[in-house]
């Protein structure tokens, strides 16, 4: 058995030039190839770093650089959409710049934390930007068809939902985390959250628990419980480890989606042997039946970046009438990840001794 269902957001008819803003290693491993799969153009890019975006233009053929992003506002104005994968430090420097009713993709997170989130927010609001979070794991194939198979209720009246990894993350290959005080909730689990609230909604509140681990000393954290809570219908609950170094054979990295008529799997692939990765896939199970395996059109890397840049060109020329992943849904997704972490702050309960 097969999902018909949509596993690509369709592609803009009129699409704008794209004016990359940060030339990093998440735009040269997937924003760029994603673009170039999907057919959209690329304008050029700016960096901080000038040797760093002219070796990104030369490599992927652009046909401009900038040295800052007033030259880059200069040369393009509202006729460009703006791709701004820059720190969440650095987003609330460079929203201003950007010209007022323009298109903006931004890198997630939306800032450091809520109260960065609500600041981005006001700046998008303020100047009238057309402003997206680039949350693309809810843009994936697996995801999309996930989404709209519980929107039609094929598994019931949805009840359960686990995020569970047990991987091996080579950390080492982000040296920029390690003076972070918030690390594996804000730049890796916010993508299951996010997923989450695409999936199930936002759920009322959290209990939460993240913290190190000797296996990759000097990040602040590398596992994570939550616990989500709806109310008295639906249970929600991640369980991540990074540090899993028995090799191949346990490891796990999967959603587990169950309701009152069925059941779905989805493997995250790209969780496995990071950066090389494994293919993603997705299950599903009526109740009592027989489990089938659900073709994919593509993978979370790199087909799911095509969805934000797309969805945000085709609502810009009015093609769609709403942003899937826009400002105001992200900040929710920010009030999620900063829940958990005041949950962090409240201590268990003790047991009762004698």
């Amino acid at each position: 058995m097969s999902f018909e269902y949509r596993q690509d957001w369709p592609a803009p008819s009129r699409p704008k030039p794209i004016v990359i803003i940060g030339a990093g290693g998440i735009v040269r491993d997937a924003h760029l190839p994603a673009y170039r799969k999907a057919g959209l153009l690329v304008a050029g890019a700016t960096d901080l770093d000038v040797g760093r975006s002219n070796a990104l233009a030369a490599d992927f053929g652009l046909p401009a650089t900038w040295e800052s992003v007033s030259e880059a506002v200069a040369a393009n104005g509202t006729d460009a959409v703006y791709d701004v994968a820059v720190p969440p430090g650095a987003i609330t420097s460079i929203l201003p710049d950007l010209p007022d009713g323009s298109a903006v993709l931004i890198q997630k997170p939306m800032g450091a934390n809520l109260a960065d989130a609500r600041t981005i927010r006001a700046i998008c609001r303020d100047k009238g930007l057309k402003s997206a979070i680039n949350f693309q794991l809810r843009f994936s194939p697996m995801m999309m068809a996930a989404r709209q198979a519980i929107e039609s209720g094929l598994i019931g009246d949805p009840l359960e939902l686990e995020v569970h990894l047990n991987i091996f993350t080579p950390w080492t290959l982000f040296p920029f985390l390690l003076p972070m005080k918030r690390v594996e909730l804000l730049v890796h689990s916010i993508h299951y959250l996010d997923s989450i609230r695409a999936l199930f909604g936002t759920p009322k509140g959290v209990f939460a628990r993240s913290m190190g681990d000797p296996r990759a000393p000097g990040f602040a954290q590398t596992r994570t419980t939550v616990i989500l809570d709806w109310g008295d219908l639906r249970r929600g609950v991640m369980s991540i480890n990074h540090n899993h170094q028995a090799g191949r054979r346990f490891q796990s990295a999967w959603f587990r989606i169950e309701g009152t008529a069925g059941a779905m799997m989805v493997k995250l692939g790209v969780c496995f042997d990071y950066p090389r990765g494994e293919a993603d896939e997705l299950w599903y199970c009526p109740n009592g039946g027989e489990w089938h395996q659900v073709p994919l059109t593509g993978s979370w890397f790199t087909e799911a970046f095509m969805g934000p840049m797309r969805n945000l060109q085709r609502f810009d020329a009015g093609e769609d009438d709403h942003l899937f992943s826009g400002t105001d849904d992200a900040f929710h997704t920010m009030a999620l990840v900063e829940a958990c972490f005041t949950a962090m702050e409240t201590p268990a309960v003790p047991l009762q001794g004698d």
